[in-house]
């Protein structure tokens, strides 16, 4: 039988990450040393605490039915946190369980658009920036992230005609992959921007808890007005290493949520109990774990970063995320994908090619900050071996 699959799946390709992964165990298979510095999965375990709620919760028969809907104590645990940490007063009609960030940007189109419908997008932007919308049948339009503009969007430079056509616009700071965060004075321009052309902001923040030299990472819904025309995604993921978990949030305008909420009862009966008892510990702990490993994730990025610039690769320093990015040495041109493949041949050492993040990211990888401080750098001796640099 002559199979037809849907036109979408032109789409997608094979995924970087597979292609580095089956590289990684030829090299494992000759014996080779090699430092996977390509995929952002934490390394960190999650705190005691939050192991020992998930662990009692499971014993109890009675956790294993459908959860249908969020625990009470889940959706207050949720507004506690965004009152100590962001100073945001939520209520719970603003407040949704998703399986992860990434689940929910991947849905969040469908009760946003109709087919055809513009949704702005970052260039370079995580992928599902720009997978979830074409999945709710929406046209791309990307806006352009410069390191002159520090990878800041230029709002007054975004085309007219998109700026009355887009429905809703994917912002994400600290931003995945170019790890750059935005001032206050950014949303505070946003916002009022959003009003006036009648735009819904989508903020992925999935990284605020992991953030640099005295940076503050803070919810866009802080800013006056947000919640008129602004929804958050808040992850359990990196802030708490709760990744195979998968448990996130959406706040924000209660009518996108509870719209959103309408879209998702069709298609899940709610996140298993003993993980919404592990959030709530996470949610209602302590945030010592949280800050401790923030420094960690900075000592990383200092070895990685000021190492690679001591052995003459000018990769600056990672302002926020787990991740750190910078353009690959000139003589390689911009051809990303094969300076990888020949650095990961040369040196054992795995890092992502800009390009998998959008065309402006040719030319850059992004390396994740998941090894010890003494093996990233074993990993900058290795490449300095190598004589790639």
């Amino acid at each position: 039988m002559d199979l037809k699959f849907a036109d979408r799946m032109k789409d997608f390709e094979e995924g970087i990450f597979q292609v580095l992964d089956e590289k990684k165990k030829e090299l494992e298979a000759q014996g080779r040393t090699v430092y996977n510095l390509s995929v952002g999965t934490p390394d960190f375990p999650p705190a005691a605490h939050i192991v020992e709620a998930v662990v009692e919760a499971a014993k109890k028969p009675e956790n294993y039915k459908y959860a249908l809907s969020d625990l009470p104590e889940l959706t207050e645990s949720v507004i506690t946190r965004f009152r100590k940490r962001y100073g945001v007063e939520l209520e719970k009609e603003e407040i949704m369980s998703v399986y992860g960030s990434q689940e929910g940007i991947t849905h969040i189109g469908l009760p946003l658009c109709n087919e055809g419908d513009v949704v702005l997008v970052p260039d370079p932007g995580y992928p599902i920036f720009s997978i979830g919308p074409s999945l709710a049948g929406a046209k791309l339009a990307t806006y352009e992230l410069r390191p002159e503009n520090r990878y800041l969007p230029d709002l007054g430079g975004i085309d007219e005609k998109i700026r009355k056509a887009a429905k809703f616009m994917i912002v994400s700071y600290p931003l995945n992959p170019v790890c750059k965060t935005a001032p206050r004075e950014f949303y505070e321009k946003l916002v009022p921007w959003a009003k006036e052309n009648g735009i819904l902001i989508v903020h992925d923040n999935a990284y605020s808890d992991i953030i640099y030299d005295g940076r503050e990472g803070i919810s866009i819904l802080s800013v006056d007005g947000a919640k008129e025309v602004c929804v958050e995604f808040y992850s359990l993921s990196k802030s708490f290493n709760y990744t195979g978990a998968r448990m996130g949030f959406l706040v924000g305008n209660k009518e996108i949520v509870a719209n959103f909420k309408k879209v998702r009862s069709q298609i899940d009966y709610g996140t298993f109990l003993p993980v919404q008892y592990g959030a709530i510990a996470a949610l209602t702990g302590p945030d010592d774990m949280v800050r401790t490993q923030c420094a960690e994730y900075q000592r990383r990025r200092d070895a990685l970063c000021g190492g690679l610039r001591a052995i003459g690769w000018d990769v600056p320093d990672s302002e926020g995320t787990m991740f750190a990015w910078g353009a690959i040495p000139e003589k390689y041109g911009d051809d990303d994908v094969a300076f990888v493949m020949e650095l990961m041949e040369k040196s054992g050492v795995l890092c992502t090619p800009g390009s998998s993040f959008g065309s402006l990211g040719k030319g850059h990888v992004r390396f994740a900050l998941t090894m010890p401080v003494e093996k990233i750098r074993e990993a900058v001796a290795a490449v300095e071996q190598s004589g790639m640099v």
